[in-house]
């Protein structure tokens, strides 16, 4: 009669269990969503950064300053201005996929990152990205990280 049970128990986990899993081709959506918006970057595409993100996208940053952390807010227009306001350097952001989280239509993404202008390191950090699903696709609805000189892998 035990073992009756505890068939019971697992068939009816198993739906759940399975529930969790994420098809890998909805991994590499989100991802290839990330890596345009990096591709848009280097380019100094603004059109392509704007692809990306969600109509009401939020981005802020995290640093440290007179020893003091602060969160600051980033105008997502002004960056997409930044972006395609011709510069000497390439933007390039350097970024390896540490974690991808998915649960329907929201998605998570953590990424430790170098960020270069042009051949000259800048500064590193982590990003976490929020994405949702939208109709057109995986999109950037927000984005926080951390900017650091030191402590860079």
């Amino acid at each position: 009669m035990r073992a009756f049970y505890l068939l019971g128990g697992l068939l009816l986990a198993a739906p759940a269990a399975f529930g969790q899993t994420t098809a890998p081709a909805e991994t590499e959506a989100v991802k290839a969503t990330v890596n345009r918006f990096f591709e848009g970057l280097r380019k100094g595409d603004s059109a392509v950064v704007r692809s990306t993100l969600a109509p009401t996208a939020v981005l802020h940053t995290i640093s440290t300053r007179g020893g003091t952390v602060q969160v600051q807010n980033e105008n997502p227009r002004e960056l997409l201005k930044a972006v395609g306001t011709p510069h000497k350097e390439v933007w390039d952001e350097r970024i390896s996929f540490e974690r991808v989280l998915i649960d329907a239509q929201l998605a998570s993404v953590w990424t430790p990152y170098q960020f270069y202008a042009g051949t000259q390191f800048s500064h590193c950090g982590y990003n976490s990205f929020q994405l949702v699903k939208l109709a057109q696709g995986w999109r950037i609805a927000y984005i926080i990280d951390t900017r650091r000189k030191d402590g860079c892998k």
